[in-house]
């Protein structure tokens, strides 16, 4: 039953992210695209567990954190960027 609910899991996070690919490449404003790439993340990270769970390897969680943290700095880099017009100041 769990391979059932896994596999469903990836299903849907998968087509999560081809819509967020969507907002990403059709977004109306750069807000709406540091947004969808946000999003990206998180769905990256949950596909990550997920096959962390499914195959029964500890390495994959540890690889979800470090694609959280960076993309945690990606983000917060990307909307300074965005409101002050530079990143280092």
């Amino acid at each position: 039953m769990i391979t059932y609910a896994l596999a469903f899991a990836l299903v849907c996070f998968g087509l999560g992210l081809i819509l967020n690919l969507w907002r990403l490449v059709l977004g109306p404003t750069v807000a709406d695209r540091v947004l969808a790439l946000d999003t990206m993340v998180v769905n990256v990270i949950a596909i990550i567990v997920l096959y962390g769970i499914q195959t029964g390897l500890g390495i994959n969680f540890e690889a979800a954190m470090l694609f959280a943290m960076t993309g945690f700095v990606g983000t917060v880099a990307f909307c300074k960027y965005l409101l002050r017009g530079s990143v280092i100041e």
